[in-house]
């Protein structure tokens, strides 16, 4: 049922969600301060040309988050990036499909897919990281997205729910236990990443500042719902910065 929750937000109506925001600012309890040191991770999700203004799939004020995300970085001790990856003609570009426009949907071997404008696509500069991403320390860049038969918005799985990227075991094997998901968009990527986070046994946080969304037909507001049902928490950079 997991999967299939996560399909029916992608899709206009399909959750009768009511589009009510959930509340803003801090969920820590007063005097804690959030974990950075050895055992936490900062992961940010596809801040890349092709999602800021001036892109293929621009995200509304995609790039106001680059500062923001420098900022954490900077109090982390372990960063990892993802960056979308797609091939030329990929299954998810609408214009692989006759007649087929951005932002239909179409049935795929794993299930519904949303589809998206020619973006990301492998060796372009609309898929290079932005300019101004300024984490020099960061240790590892996923690539997602790379087969051509399937989309993935994780960076932990691809859309399928079967085939891994990796990074589970990479984050486990160096003893971090939380995640801190930034980037963009909240409602596909990042709220995909921080469930399966969350799935995989790590104490999961969404930077809100740190991150936009695309709120297609409402998948805004269904991701807050999802991930705060599958136990990811709503924080802002001043509970980490202070």
């Amino acid at each position: 049922m997991q999967t299939l929750d996560r399909r029916l937000f992608l899709r206009s109506g399909a959750l009768g969600l009511a589009a009510t925001a959930l509340p803003f600012g801090s969920l820590l309890a007063a005097g804690n301060k959030m974990n950075t040191g050895s055992s936490a991770a900062l992961i940010v999700v596809d801040v890349q040309n092709c999602f800021v203004p001036g892109g293929t799939l621009p995200v509304g004020k995609g790039d106001e988050v680059v500062p923001v995300i420098n900022r954490l970085g900077a109090a982390f001790a372990n960063v990892v990036m993802t960056q979308d990856w797609h091939t030329p003609g990929h299954a998810s570009f609408a214009s692989t499909y006759p007649g087929k426009k951005p932002f239909e949907m179409t049935k795929l071997a794993y299930g519904q897919q949303v589809l998206w404008p020619d973006h990301c696509v492998q060796g372009t500069e609309d898929a290079s990281l932005h300019k101004d991403l300024k984490i020099p320390h960061a240790q590892m860049i996923i690539r997602k997205g790379y087969h051509k038969d399937m989309d993935s918005y994780s960076a932990f799985e691809e859309a399928d729910h079967k085939s891994s990227t990796g990074l589970a075991g990479y984050l486990k094997q160096r003893g971090i236990k939380t995640v801190f998901v930034t980037g963009l968009a909240t409602d596909f990527c990042v709220a995909w990443t921080a469930m399966d986070a969350r799935k995989l046994g790590f104490e999961t946080y969404v930077v809100e500042d740190a991150t936009r969304g695309i709120d297609l037909n409402g998948s805004l507001a269904a991701a807050w719902k999802q991930m705060t049902a599958k136990g990811v928490k709503r924080v802002q950079s001043a509970d980490i910065l202070g």
